[in-house]
């Protein structure tokens, strides 16, 4: 298996429409949660989360179908894969087709602008206006109008596993290039809010009222994000001949299933555990080589509790010298983006050498006993670090992550 870097990130998140806006105010500390301004809030148990701001999103000048009636979830896409394609500086845009493989982690896509198709038709209007609404509902959509925007020729993957969907995308992309299937490949997931997961959430009691607090013994739970993270993943070989500049090297990824229940996680930590070690297995790395991890962090009590054992099996005693944060405090659970902005995170801190923090943390929990990297961003030299994601139906996935120096 050939060597796989990552030469290209864009991102779309509440603190930013760009990867540069986003990583500057991650790292310093500020959180995009706030009030949602997208539906009515009124009566649920929550009334804020990590929204993105549309006004503010750069899409690229496309002609074609490839913009027309895309939802709040392909515009997320589309504005990532441009910043990350441009980052790399490979030629995108209508011209010439690339045979480069798409993967992405695909979530809730066009069902937010159909819920408000559904609304008008309750409340009596017409069967045919607005039917464009329904374009996007697919959950592959996203990835459909990736490929049409882009001239992308080549394999073409949707992956649906709620929260770990866009971490397993980035590994898969990872294998395809590394088995020479294709040179490059654009990875990562788009993921937009709507009335139905929020409902969802909420009904479930897995959202805090307050912004998250990964760690902390304050937590109650969750807030809701959405956006889209964009990875460019090449042959290091394909990278090099063109000077491109490697954010990171993909080493290997590890997907399991605990098959323990729909949303809790197994209580000990034993089926994370599997994750992390099929992981660092796969990347040929040795737990003393770790030095950071981005956690999964989503702030409800038992998740965080078994996240952090998971991390006490694997890591022991080293634990407490290995900086473990989430980013879900700033940018909220973005679910099937989540992986991929966290895994673009992850290679940003280890090409700037700083760790991203916790926002949100102030108490520590003695069931998480880890640094968190509270405050704002803390300068470290990461050689080798791991993105966990966990998700709901038991479908947990990690990458690992190394410096390509």
């Amino acid at each position: 298996m050939s060597e796989v870097w990552i030469t290209g990130i864009g991102l779309v998140t509440a603190l930013g429409p760009d990867r540069e806006t986003t990583w500057r105010r991650l790292v310093a500390g500020e959180s995009g949660i706030g009030t949602v301004t997208l539906f009515d809030t009124t009566g649920f148990r929550t009334r804020i989360a990590a929204q993105v701001d549309d006004a503010r999103i750069a899409l690229p000048a496309l002609d074609g179908p490839a913009l027309r009636h895309a939802s709040r979830a392909s515009r997320f896409a589309l504005a990532a894969a441009a910043e990350a394609l441009a980052d790399a500086g490979l030629a995108s845009g209508s011209g010439a087709p690339h045979p480069w493989a798409l993967v992405l982690g695909g979530g809730t896509a066009g069902l937010f602008e159909a819920e408000a198709f559904v609304a008008r038709r309750l409340a009596g209007g017409s069967r045919v206006r607005g039917l464009t609404e329904l374009v996007d509902v697919p959950q592959d959509a996203p990835s459909d109008r990736l490929g049409l925007a882009f001239g992308l020729t080549g394999p073409r993957i949707t992956v649906t596993t709620a929260c770990s969907s866009s971490t397993i995308a980035v590994g898969l992309a990872a294998e395809m290039v590394g088995d020479g299937e294709t040179p490059v490949a654009l990875a990562g997931g788009a993921d937009a809010l709507c009335r139905l997961t929020y409902a969802g959430f909420n009904s479930l009691h897995a959202v805090d009222r307050e912004p998250a607090k990964p760690y902390d013994s304050r937590r109650r739970g969750l807030s809701l994000g959405e956006g889209a993270a964009v990875l460019v993943v090449e042959d290091a070989a394909h990278a090099r001949g063109r000077g491109a500049h490697p954010y990171a090297r993909v080493l290997g990824y590890g997907a399991t299933n605990d098959a323990f229940h729909m949303t809790q996680p197994e209580p000990s930590g034993a089926a994370w555990e599997r994750t992390l070690r099929a992981a660092l297995a796969e990347a040929g790395v040795d737990v003393a080589d770790v030095d950071y991890v981005n956690g999964h962090g989503t702030a409800t009590e038992q998740n965080d509790a078994a996240e952090c054992a998971a991390y006490v099996r694997v890591f022991g005693e080293r634990l407490a010298g290995v900086p473990v944060s989430s980013v879900k405090g700033a940018l909220g659970h973005c679910l099937c983006a989540a992986g991929g902005i966290e895994a673009a995170v992850t290679a940003l801190a280890i090409d700037r050498a700083v760790l991203p923090p916790t926002a949100g943390f102030a108490e520590a929990d003695p069931a998480c006993p880890i640094d968190p990297v509270a405050g704002t961003g803390r300068p470290g030299r990461v050689r080798v670090a791991v993105s966990s994601s966990f998700a709901f139906g038991g479908n947990s996935a990690a990458l690992v992550l190394g410096s390509a120096g």
